[in-house]
């Protein structure tokens, strides 16, 4: 029979955090583990990490986490096949359960390897480009930071915007595009913009050449939307409109009636690798581009999306990169190089004990 067991693990940042919900010093998780009674010695290995304020699954996700593993070993699922069929039934309700807890049953299918998907990038024969995040800062450090960035070798860079005053902000990526007119640039508004002035703003964004501006107004507001959606010159791309969503019907409603030009795909907040192939299904049949991100994962999670990602493939930059943000992450051969991600083979895997 397959048994599954979690344990909480705390994440510390580096440097704290500012995020438009707060500042982060600590980054809880936790490690889910399955395996076969038959053969303990073989572990497969995921992780879970809602974040309060975000996740629709934050609240008491502890609690739920540890009912759900006892409630899946009472059930005496024997095969992986049906473990996941099982997972899509019990766990809708908990997207960040489900992400973790598929991850974990796709390592123990493939011999628990930590190879999640068999790939160029998981074998170590390739590398994945990822943006430069930016985070909230005053007007200089937030020109330090992209000034940092470039230099490391990062050709397209996601600015967090909204916690400056917006002239400032649109001084100081006037300023970016001066000095490096062929860097990408991608904004990520989190809602900050009211929906009387979204459409101002973006247009004030007309001669600086963004790439898309994310989710410039509150989720829920998909006829304000889909108008700028219409008539912004800077593409507009969904990202905590999709964490509501719960039904085939409703995906289909949002698409159909906001029509963004990309959606931010984040496995650990739409429900796992299934759900999120679902998402960019969905988006690819109306010519929707979806760029995948991570979500403050440890490196356990964030090497299994590198690897989906190098799997299901895309032809852009992602925002994979967070795993040196961390004091005490898990050791992997997860590196970093240049802007460019990839695993290399000298360097082992340290699971938590």
């Amino acid at each position: 029979m397959l048994q599954l067991a979690a344990t909480p693990y705390t994440l510390h940042f580096r440097n704290p955090a500012p995020t438009s919900r707060g500042v982060l010093t600590t980054r809880p998780i936790w490690f889910v583990r399955v395996w076969r009674s038959a053969a303990p010695e073989q572990v497969g290995w995921g992780e879970c990490g809602p974040i309060a304020g975000l996740s629709r699954d934050a609240d008491g996700f502890g609690d739920a986490l540890a009912a759900f593993c006892a409630e899946f070993n009472a059930a005496r699922i024997a095969k992986i096949a049906e473990a996941m069929q099982w997972l899509v039934r019990e766990a809708p309700m908990w997207p960040s359960l489900a992400f973790g807890v598929e991850m974990a049953l796709r390592d123990l299918a493939g011999g628990a390897q930590r190879r999640w998907w068999d790939t160029p990038f998981a074998r170590g024969e390739s590398s994945l480009p990822t943006h430069g995040l930016i985070w909230m800062d005053d007007f200089d450090g937030v020109l330090r930071q992209i000034e940092a960035k470039i230099a490391a070798g990062f050709t397209v860079i996601k600015m967090k915007i909204g916690a400056l005053p917006f002239e400032q902000e649109l001084a100081l990526l006037r300023c970016v595009r001066q000095a490096h007119p062929t860097v990408e640039l991608r904004l990520d508004a989190n809602g900050a913009f009211s929906p009387e002035e979204a459409l101002d703003r973006l247009d004030s964004l007309a001669d600086l050449t963004i790439a898309f501006v994310e989710q410039p107004v509150k989720p829920g507001c998909w006829g304000v939307l889909a108008d700028l959606c219409r008539h912004s010159p800077a593409p507009i791309a969904l990202d905590e409109e999709l964490i509501p969503i719960r039904s085939v019907e409703e995906r289909r409603a949002l698409l159909n009636t906001v029509r963004p030009q990309y959606l931010i795909v984040k496995p650990a907040l739409l429900g796992g690798f299934a759900v999120s192939e679902a998402w960019i299904a969905e988006a690819e049949a109306r010519s929707i581009r979806w760029i995948v991100n991570s979500l403050l994962e440890s490196n356990i999670g964030l090497n299994a999306i590198c690897q989906w990602t190098s799997a299901i493939g895309g032809d852009c930059v992602h925002g994979l990169g967070t795993g040196g943000l961390f004091t005490n992450n898990v050791p992997t051969p997860l590196t970093l190089q240049g802007g460019r991600l990839a695993l290399d083979s000298t360097r082992p895997w340290r699971l938590p004990e």
